[in-house]
């Protein structure tokens, strides 16, 4: 069982615990924990990471909770800044372990519900609305859900309250002067929580590589009329589903272009159905789904469909591949990219785009127009976040560790006096003292495999990546008690060439290779089914990398008779 961290003193004492979301970007979870030994704690985020292809069969990383499971007793709730994937998406799975109250904005309720009826089995998970600007007490902690401009609607910052001080927990966050939804980022209320002095700041740190400011949704939706009202043929966008205001900026585009929006995707549907509900997308015409896409002029569409990040069974990769049933794109058409390419997506998003370029589909992305814009904050506002707060001790969070990096020697720029690199599992002490790394948490990973949960540690990925890198063979046959064969073997092997380089069929080559190995034993081995078959795989292992240079698993089966 996860024990508390240790406590350097006798008295009371706050601490900041990250279980994922340091180091890397996506699967945010932290943890705040304040009181002596047995601390009370504050959970942030539960969110997933994408899993590559370095994970062959696994669909989603989730932080391993085993410390925070431990002491769920003591878990006064856990608070959601904002319903991006990387923020939400281990709720579901999650949830049940821990048990706790679950604070959100009204639109990431309405997700995190619309989640629920989308997965079979998934659980109810009690929340309870918090809207921007609103206080939970969670005694000891009480936490103030401040307004924040991001790429999706009802984003907040947190500030934490406590009796050693106050923590700003920025979450996913930017300035935008002008937004197309929602609120602006609230200086007034940040000016004044740092006019009562604030401890520490747990600050976004995705952007800290790029200098300036960022571009507003504003400009995005001017360049995308732009390129809406000069297409000549159909028009097809694909952004990320949870961004309403780009959904209202195509929409917008659209209708000034006499031009119907079609929405083609599930999420993407999902998203607007609870937008409309929430009056997001007030003023806008209904908008029809794939079904009349084909009923449409070509001059007189407007296609929003996912799979901007290259996924392969979303609604762009199936138009891309001709494999959709009711929504095609011929040559003249145009495609507009209004997203960015998350790291690690980038070869499949270029396969999309090469495939319709050439079915003669004209591609326009980030590079060619101001089509997307981020919703994290560049170092210009990084530093005007300092100047408004003025915190006493800062943390880089949400980044790889160029992010990290960067985001600290800001920090040190504008007389930050305590800057802490962390990685997740440190546990560091905020208050009292000098703020430093006192102990440290189990900060594993679980993985998304179909409907369960795997632990890092389990051999099922390490046998996939052995599987894909050197195939199969298995093997069968039986032995009576002399240890003689009786009967055939069975022999089926996959994942593996038919031939060497002489032309040699590889499957003869291994079956003698059997036959000589269970015929040379020494007759006391043969009587010993182990024995015989730890003896078959070395010999199959060891034939294939003489004759092909790599040792596949092997599966033997010896079957007395």
């Amino acid at each position: 069982m996860a024990k508390q961290p240790k406590n350097q003193g006798i008295g009371p004492e706050l601490v900041f615990a990250p279980l994922g979301g340091v180091g890397e970007i996506g699967m945010n979870l932290s943890l705040y924990g304040y009181g002596p030994m047995k601390k009370d704690w504050l959970a942030v985020d539960c969110g997933v990471a994408f899993a590559g292809p370095e994970l062959p069969g696994v669909d989603l990383i989730m932080p391993d909770t085993r410390f925070i499971e431990a002491q769920r007793k003591q878990l006064k709730g856990l608070v959601i800044t904002h319903a991006h994937e990387d923020h939400i998406g281990a709720i579901a799975d999650l949830w049940p372990r821990l048990q706790c109250p679950v604070y959100a904005t009204p639109f990431a309720a309405a997700m995190l519900e619309a989640k629920r009826f989308a997965e079979p089995g998934a659980p109810k998970v009690p929340v309870q609305v918090v809207r921007p600007g609103e206080r939970i007490k969670l005694d000891p902690f009480e936490v103030e859900m401040v307004a924040v401009a991001h790429s999706i609607p009802e984003s907040t910052s947190l500030a934490i309250r406590t009796p050693l001080g106050t923590v700003i927990h920025t979450g996913d966050w930017k300035i935008d002067p002008d937004p197309v939804l929602g609120d602006r980022t609230d200086a007034a209320r940040f000016k004044a929580i740092g006019d009562e002095g604030v401890l520490a700041l747990i600050g976004d740190s995705t952007n800290a590589v790029r200098d300036g400011t960022s571009p507003s949704e504003t400009d995005v939706a001017a360049e995308l009329a732009k390129i809406i009202r000069a297409a000549e043929g159909r028009v097809a966008v694909t952004t990320f589903a949870s961004n309403v205001a780009r959904i209202r900026s195509v929409a917008q585009a659209a209708l000034a272009c006499d031009r119907q929006v079609v929405l083609v995707g599930r999420a993407m549907e999902r998203v607007v159905t609870i937008a409309r509900e929430q009056g997001m997308l007030d003023g806008l015409p209904p908008f029809v789904g794939a079904e009349s896409y084909g009923y449409l002029p070509r001059d007189k569409v407007v296609a929003i469909l996912t799979g901007s990040q290259g996924e392969p069974r979303a609604a762009l990769a199936r138009v891309a591949n001709d494999e959709h049933p009711e929504v095609t794109l011929t040559p003249g058409d145009t495609v507009i990219f209004s997203s960015r390419t998350i790291p690690g997506n980038e070869k499949a998003v270029g396969a999309i785009v090469n495939g319709l370029v050439k079915q003669g589909m004209k591609i326009i992305t980030d590079r060619d127009g101001l089509v997307h814009v981020s919703g994290h904050p560049r170092r210009g506002e990084l530093e005007q976040m300092y100047g408004w707060v003025r915190p006493a001790i800062a943390i880089p969070v949400h980044g790889e560790a160029l992010h990290l990096a960067d985001h600290a020697a800001l920090a040190r720029r504008m007389g930050v006096k305590e800057v802490l690199l962390a990685s997740d599992g440190d546990v560091i002490r905020l208050a009292p003292g000098t703020p430093d790394v006192v102990d440290a948490i189990p900060a594993a990973r679980l993985f998304k495999d179909g409907v369960l949960l795997v632990e890092e540690a389990a051999r099922v990925v390490p046998e996939r990546r052995k599987l894909g890198f050197a195939g199969i063979v298995s093997v069968a046959f039986a032995l009576d008690d002399k240890g003689h064969l009786v009967g055939d073997i069975e022999l089926d092997m996959a994942g593996i060439p038919e031939t060497d380089l002489s032309g040699e069929d590889l499957g003869d080559v291994v079956a003698d290779a059997i036959l000589d190995c269970i015929e040379t034993l020494p007759k006391a081995r043969r009587r010993d089914p182990e024995a015989v078959r730890e003896s078959v795989v070395r010999t199959i292992r060891s034939t294939l990398n003489g004759r092909w240079g790599k040792k596949p698993m092997c599966h033997v089966l010896v079957i007395t008779v």
